[in-house]
């Protein structure tokens, strides 16, 4: 039996960058559909958000996710450039936002196109990859969606002609995201039953399990 669920992701979260790869490895082992709904970080969709963070959590989340990044043994640096614009020193955060604004509607293509996991593990690699200092520059992402079979010139084509609508689409999810009962990312949903952060795949596969899960 099939089992669906949705995968509220951000591209900018190093949790989920951390998470996607694992998720693809269900997917290949289960029989697993996995549905991409992809939403704005925090920064963007709660404007207020640095202004109410501790202080002592920025430093912590460095630190930790790191850390998990060498367990997992996987590449890991925060992205060059960041994918919001934000003055780190004061913790401002930028009106006009390119960089992610691009990188979430072309998840909402890929994700309308059933190729939405595809695109996160490739791309959010890329943006994660530290021996790469500018992913938005030369042919860095054309070869990121290359790899998940996803052609850049065709997504910005689509992004400009239809801005409107994917912006709403994105809206739409965050919408969603919020009526499961949580507000954060990576967030897995299924039926009801809802498991916030990279650390609760494990806990994830065990539910589906009970519902019936099946190896492929």
């Amino acid at each position: 039996m099939t089992i669906a669920i949705d995968l509220y992701y951000t591209m900018r979260s190093p949790y989920c960058y951390l998470a996607a790869p694992s998720v693809a490895d269900i997917v290949e082992k289960y029989d697993l559909v996995v549905r991409l709904k992809p939403v704005y970080p925090l920064a963007v969709s709660d404007p207020t958000f640095f202004e109410k963070v501790n202080p002592l959590w920025p430093p912590y989340l460095q630190k930790d996710t790191k850390r998990i990044a060498q367990r997992l043994n996987l590449p890991f640096r925060w992205p060059r450039p960041d994918p919001i614009v934000q003055d780190m020193t004061t913790r401002k955060v930028a009106q006009d936002q390119p960089y992610i604004r691009r990188l979430t509607h072309f998840a909402q293509i890929a994700a309308e196109r059933d190729k939405g996991l595809d695109y996160v593990v490739a791309v959010s690699a890329l943006l994660y990859n530290p021996e790469i200092d500018a992913w938005d520059q030369g042919d860095h992402l054309r070869d990121a969606m290359a790899q998940a079979g996803l052609d850049l010139s065709e997504f910005e084509g689509i992004a400009i002609n239809q801005a409107a609508r994917l912006e709403s689409a994105v809206a739409a999810n965050r919408e969603a995201q919020l009526a499961t009962g949580h507000w954060g990312a990576p967030l897995f949903v299924h039926a009801g039953e809802i498991f916030f952060g990279q650390d609760r795949i494990v806990d994830l596969v065990w539910y589906l399990e009970r519902s019936g899960l099946q190896t492929r």
